[in-house]
């Protein structure tokens, strides 16, 4: 697993490499423009170009990972949003005015009382904005990479819910198939009759065996020395029934004891190995457990009933997929008709999956839907960072003598300020949440009506 330092570390470098790329093909490009074909000019424009994709570009990177580092983008996504802008803004305009003072008074020779004033000002000003739009576009692209993100977590965490709970409904209807309880209750019927002590031993186990399937029932992992008893547990009730019809190693310690298993997957096993093989005297059932390169093997000699029918595998396919969804690792299964192997893999922890939270309960559909309205207004104030710069450059260069592009600038600007307040759910007119309000207020006057009717 790859250390913060180190994909900070990966991230620099990857935009160093991209500022480079960015660096060469803009000062080839105003090299041709300008026709800056001596040392002195192309050293210029090549430092020019590196001065404006280093520091803003390679700079705005650094702060929009830092910050998204500080401040979730999913859970805390005001204080992001606002911190983000007041940085930006801030970082951007002193940037800007630091890259002009050296490339128009230090280099091109301008005075410095005209620096804020005539042709510099608007240079100031366009350049400030579409440094401020590409730097909006990077932080709404690291905002939808998370968002992405948070979905396909919150997607796995409710397919794990699901396999868990389908898991252990497995498990819990062989514990409590009609055949195993019959064939259990006969057994003790019988003993109760032949040997009243093994009655009393065998219901004490029985005991057991549910205890522990009740205790386990909500956990993800459980420690594979407990699950190792209850399979002993669990053994020694099947060898109560079968007699010396089933015969089990089980290793008394293991290599260690922070390793765990997905709970009741021994049991499922077990119970399959009786279930699709003949058990009698004459032909023996030999269950093996044991330790090897940290996976447990469950290993049983093969003698198939021959009226089972083909296996469904429901068993063996839930606990596959459970391993799956908390582990790289995967169960594997070897059939070579004289052996069935199981190798379950053997953790330490799930990979940073651990779900205690009330998934039903979630206001997870509210949340998708205020992201696609945040992601438009993301879209929304890129275009317009991007836009508007260029039409005032266009009026300035072609109609200086009237400025037509303040009609766009408010226009537009108005339009995205009623676009950010619906995001917020905020109507001037009506305040803020008034949708739910309005909602819950036909509801009550339905039901209402409903009770008076």
């Amino acid at each position: 697993m790859k250390t913060p330092s180190i994909n900070i570390y990966n991230k620099l470098k990857s935009g160093f490499i991209v500022c480079t790329k960015l660096t060469l093909f803009l000062g080839l490009f105003f090299i041709l423009v300008y026709q800056q074909f001596t040392i002195i000019g192309m050293a210029q424009v090549f430092l020019i170009s590196a001065m404006y994709s280093f520091t803003l570009g390679l700079g705005n990177g650094f702060i929009n990972e830092y910050l998204s580092s500080k401040w979730d983008w999913v859970q805390e996504t005001n204080k992001r949003v606002w911190i983000g802008i007041f940085t930006t803004i801030i970082y951007t305009g002193i940037t800007v005015l630091i890259i002009h003072y050296i490339q128009y008074i230090l280099i091109f020779g301008y005075k410095f009382e005209n620096f804020f004033t005539g042709n510099l000002a608007w240079v100031h000003l366009f350049t400030f904005v579409f440094s401020l739009g590409v730097a909006t576009f990077f932080h709404a692209r690291g905002f939808m990479i998370n968002w992405k993100a948070s979905v396909s977590k919150e997607t796995t965490k409710q397919e794990i819910v699901a396999k868990t709970e389908t898991a252990k409904f497995e498990s819990l209807k062989n514990q409590l198939d009609p055949h195993f309880l019959f064939n259990s209750l006969n057994v003790l019927t019988s003993l109760i009759d032949e040997n009243p002590n093994q009655a009393e031993k065998f219901t004490t186990k029985l005991s057991k065996v549910y205890r522990y399937v009740l205790e386990q029932r909500n956990k993800d992992l459980v420690p594979i020395e407990e699950e190792l008893k209850f399979a002993k547990t669990y053994m020694e009730l099947l060898g109560m029934r079968f007699e010396d019809a089933v015969k089990f190693n089980i290793p008394d310690s293991i290599s260690n004891n922070d390793l765990k298993i997905v709970p009741l997957s021994l049991q499922l096993l077990l119970e399959n190995a009786v279930k699709h093989n003949v058990v009698s005297n004459s032909k023996p059932l030999t269950i093996n457990i044991y330790e090897e390169d940290n996976y447990l093997i469950i290993e049983n000699n093969i003698n198939l009933k021959a009226a089972i029918g083909k296996s469904t595998n429901v068993g063996l396919q839930n606990i596959a997929d459970r391993y799956g969804l908390i582990t790289q690792k995967v169960v594997k299964i070897e059939n070579n008709n004289k052996t069935f192997k199981v190798s379950l893999p053997l953790l330490i922890k799930m990979n940073n999956i651990m779900y205690t939270e009330d998934l039903e309960n979630s206001n997870y559909v509210k949340a998708i839907e205020r992201v696609e309205k945040l992601k438009e207004f993301y879209q929304n104030l890129a275009s317009y960072c991007l836009v508007i710069p260029f039409l005032v450059f266009i009026n300035l260069k072609f109609s200086p003598f009237f400025h037509w592009f303040w009609f766009p600038i408010f226009g537009w600007g108005i339009g995205l300020v009623f676009h950010f307040l619906e995001v917020k759910n905020y109507n001037i007119f009506l305040g803020k949440n008034w949708e739910d309000k309005k909602i819950k207020e036909m509801m009550d006057k339905e039901n209402h009506l409903n009770r008076k009717g």
